[in-house]
C-alpha cells in the first residue's frame, strides 16, 4: 500500500522500487503470492495494474481513512484477504490483531538527534511510531547493520528479530557514463553555476549538517587557490532550511547555490559535473545520495558518522562531521591530490555496483518468507 502523500519523501522511492522488484520476482516464483492494497484515486498510478499470477491488487477503499486504516482496518482487511503476513515499507501500522506484521524501520534518527532537527511535534510522532512498530511487529527490516544495532539497543529487541537489507539505486541514471555536454551546460547556466564546484544533493535540512559544510567551505575559499570554487546544494527544502539559507547568505567568501528539487536526469548531470561530492550528515539509515555520487564516478568524502563508513565500504575519505576544520581539510586533501581522486572514483564505482533494487527486493522477500536468497548468501560469505 502506498499513498500519494508519500510521493516526495524517501519512502516513496523505496516502496516503488520494492513493488516493481516484487512484481518481477512473483513471475518467477510460484511459491509466494503477493497481494497489495490499492484505492483508485488515492494510490499511486503504478499500483493500479491488472492482476497477474502471484501478484494481485486488492481493492481497499478504506485506505482513504488514513490513520484509522493504519490503526486497525488494515489488519482486518489483510485477514479477509487471507494473508499470512502484512508488510509495510515504513513503521506506519499498528500490529494488533489479524495476521502478524513486518515493517521496515529505516533508522532511529528521531531518537538519536536533537528534537530541533525535526520539530518537537514531528520528533515525538516519529519516536512513537518507531517504538510501536519495534515492539509489536513480528519482524523488522532495516537498511544497515548500524541501524540494526541502534534498534536492538534502543528497544531491547532480540537481534534475530531484525533483518538488514541494503537499498538499491537508479543505475540507469546514476552511472559513470558522461552526461550530455549541452544539457549539462544549460543546467549550470540556469543556476549560474561555474565549475569547479562541490556538490551535496538531498533534502536541505538540519540533520544533513549543511551549516557546518557551508562554514567549512567558506574557510576553504579564503585560500587563493580555491577562490573560484562554488558550493551547490541540490534538493527540496526541509526542516530548518531557513537557517541554512541564512548561513549561506552570511558567508563573506565564496558562493552557495541552491537548485531546489531536480528530475533525476538533471540531478545526475549536476552531480557528474562536480569536482567533489560531500556527505556531512550527522545520521543516516543508508544514505542513497552517497551511493549515487559514488556510482556517478565522482570522488566523494563523507562523515565518519552512523552507517556512512559501512554503506560506503570504508573506501572513501572520512571526516569528523562536528568539526568544520576537519570537513575543510578532507575537501582540500582530495582536491589537491589527483591520485587520491582517481582512487576514490575507482573504489567508489566498485562499491556502488554491489547495490541494486533487484537485490533489495530479492533479499526483502527472502527475509519475509524465511528463505535464504542467493544474494544474501554471497554477501554473508563476503563478510566472513
Amino acid at each position: 500500500m502506498l499513498a500519494k502523500c508519500y510521493r516526495r519523501v524517501g519512502i516513496y522511492e523505496y516502496a516503488k522500487n520494492l513493488f516493481h522488484g516484487f512484481q518481477e520476482l512473483a513471475r518467477k516464483d510460484d511459491s509466494v503470492t503477493i497481494r497489495y492494497f490499492v484505492a483508485p484515486g488515492y494510490s499511486e498510478e503504478f499500483l493500479l495494474l491488472p492482476p497477474a499470477q502471484g501478484f494481485e491488487p486488492v481493492q481497499a477503499d478504506l485506505m482513504r481513512h488514513g490513520s484509522i486504516w493504519r490503526m486497525g482496518l488494515v489488519n482486518y482487511a489483510a485477514a479477509r484477504a487471507g494473508a499470512d503476513l502484512i508488510f509495510c515499507p515504513a513503521p506506519k501500522i499498528l500490529a494488533l490483531g489479524g495476521p502478524p506484521a513486518a515493517v521496515t524501520i529505516h533508522d532511529v534518527m528521531a531518537s538519536k538527534l536533537p528534537r530541533q532537527m525535526f520539530g518537537t511535534r514531528t520528533a515525538r510522532g516519529l519516536r512513537a511510531e518507531t517504538w510501536v512498530a519495534a515492539k509489536l511487529c513480528r519482524q523488522i527490516l532495516t537498511d544497515s547493520e548500524h541501524s540494526k544495532k541502534d534498534l536492538v539497543e534502543l528497544y531491547q529487541l532480540p537481534p534475530e528479530k531484525v533483518s538488514v537489507v541494503y537499498l538499491g539505486y537508479n543505475s540507469r541514471v546514476f552511472n559513470a557514463s558522461p552526461p550530455d555536454p549541452a544539457a549539462q551546460q544549460a543546467l549550470l547556466a540556469r543556476f549560474e553555476i561555474s565549475p569547479p564546484y562541490l556538490v551535496h544533493h538531498g533534502t536541505v535540512q538540519l540533520r544533513k549538517n549543511l551549516i557546518r559544510l557551508i562554514n567549512a567551505y567558506s574557510q576553504l575559499v579564503q585560500r587563493p587557490s580555491y577562490r573560484g570554487l562554488e558550493l551547490v546544494l541540490a534538493g527540496p527544502r526541509g526542516q530548518g532550511s531557513g537557517r541554512i539559507l541564512q548561513a549561506a547568505k552570511a558567508i563573506r567568501h565564496g558562493r552557495v547555490a541552491f537548485t531546489g528539487p531536480l528530475p533525476d536526469e538533471e540531478l545526475a548531470s549536476l552531480v557528474k559535473g562536480a569536482a567533489l561530492a560531500v556527505i556531512p550528515s550527522l545520521y543516516e539509515g543508508f544514505c542513497l545520495p552517497m551511493i549515487e555520487a559514488m556510482a556517478s564516478g565522482v570522488p566523494t568524502v563523507a562523515a565518519d558518522s552512523s552507517c556512512l563508513p559501512e554503506i560506503s565500504g570504508g573506501v572513501l575519505r572520512y571526516f569528523d562531521p562536528l568539526s568544520e576544520e576537519a570537513i575543510a581539510a578532507a575537501i582540500a586533501d582530495v582536491l589537491e591530490d589527483t591520485d587520491l581522486q582517481k582512487t576514490l572514483i575507482r573504489n567508489g564505482l566498485k562499491r556502488a555496483a554491489e547495490f541494486s533494487w533487484r537485490r533489495c527486493a530479492l533479499e526483502t522477500l527472502a527475509a519475509l518468507t524465511g528463505s535464504q536468497s542467493p544474494a544474501r548468501s554471497q554477501k554473508s560469505r563476503a563478510c566472513d
